[in-house]
């Protein structure tokens, strides 16, 4: 007697927030994406499954809110991640930078313990899927200068002057 396999429940919501409308993604209940609007490497809409009330998510976006305040620094939310195990390795390196700091692309290879790696590295944080809560933002070029970031430079720009108090006006809250 043979078991089928139940294919994972996917549902999602849209969410205002200071940086235009996100997507929050749950497989099985577990927030598993992050999307700004124009995301690069986002699926498909039709890939994220029901959309549901913002409540439906509410620790996501309980703490969400609290960041975009600035009263949080670190999330601690659980996460269903799909990546490879590389991937998924980065992944979990991003979230130890700390808020309001950043990290070259080559310094974040390194504390991997693969120094030459630096362009792997940034390829496995571009499809980084949760934008903001994974802060892929925080990871910069060798120069210093702001090089790619799945949901524009602009933001990435405007989330790093956030979180170190530099943006001129404290954004809108959703």
């Amino acid at each position: 007697m043979s078991t089928a396999v139940r294919p994972p429940t996917k549902t999602h919501t849209l969410l205002d927030s200071p940086y235009g409308e996100l997507t929050l993604v749950a497989t099985d209940g577990v927030l598993s994406a992050l999307y700004m609007t124009e995301h690069r490497h986002q699926p498909p809409r039709g890939t994220f499954g029901e959309e549901v009330v913002a409540g439906s998510f509410g620790e996501s976006v309980r703490q969400l809110g609290e960041y975009f305040e600035g009263t949080r620094t670190e999330f601690d939310l659980p996460l269903h991640l799909e990546g490879t195990p590389f991937q998924r390795t980065v992944w979990a390196e991003l979230q130890r930078i700390p808020y309001g700091e950043t990290l070259s692309y080559g310094e974040l290879a390194g504390r991997l313990g693969k120094p030459g790696a630096s362009r792997a590295v940034g390829l496995a944080n571009g499809r980084n899927p949760v934008s903001i809560i994974v802060p892929c933002h925080r990871v910069i070029g060798a120069s210093g200068s702001l090089t790619g970031y799945g949901g524009g430079l602009d933001r990435k720009q405007r989330l790093l002057a956030f979180e170190r108090g530099t943006e001129n006006d404290t954004p809108a809250l959703f």
